[in-house]
């Protein structure tokens, strides 16, 4: 999209752990410089690790999702339609909050995922990356990004598993992967 300097779309996606490890850590640094900083996360409850330390920072607000949550593959009929009409509503209510209240960063964490679940509207995301304020810098996560949300961004990372434990077996870690 390029937009000389303002505020910017990055994506970071692939197989490989560290796509949010890479979106908090930009967080904390946009955290770290004064910038205000709205988080939501998409398919993930409430407790993830990151969570305990970035609430205690002054600058960085966190909306909340569902307390239970499961992936993709596990959901009925029912409950992705459930989560399709909750996750458009989370994206509108997350979206208008940054607007609204005038953050500097907005990470939408496991985004591409959920779109590409069928879970959440992609021209709706594809819309606010168009008309969001010059100033927002938005991070969106996940792990196969269409061809327009590439376009739609600036930054466009990938991560490659080469390896990973939960390959072996191991489950993954508090701490670590959650």
């Amino acid at each position: 999209m390029n937009r000389k300097g303002t505020g910017l779309v990055h994506i970071y996606f692939g197989d490989g752990k560290g796509k949010t490890t890479t979106g908090m850590g930009l967080c904390v640094r946009a955290a770290g410089y004064g910038y205000r900083v709205l988080i939501y996360q998409f398919m993930k409850n409430n407790k993830t690790s990151e969570r305990n330390i970035l609430e205690k920072i002054e600058n960085v607000s966190i909306v909340n999702g569902l307390d239970q949550e499961k992936f993709s593959f596990q959901m009925t009929e029912q409950e992705k339609k459930e989560r399709l009409a909750f996750y458009n509503s989370q994206f509108e209510k997350v979206t208008k909050k940054a607007v609204e209240e005038d953050f500097d960063v907005l990470f939408l964490d496991e985004t591409i995922y959920t779109i590409s679940a069928g879970l959440l509207d992609e021209k709706l995301v594809l819309d606010f990356l168009k008309k969001k304020p010059d100033k927002l810098e938005v991070i969106l996560t996940g792990n196969t990004p269409s061809e327009a949300m590439i376009a739609a961004a600036d930054y466009v990372s990938q991560i490659k598993k080469i390896k990973h434990p939960f390959d072996e077996g191991q489950a993954s870690r508090m701490g670590i992967e959650k």
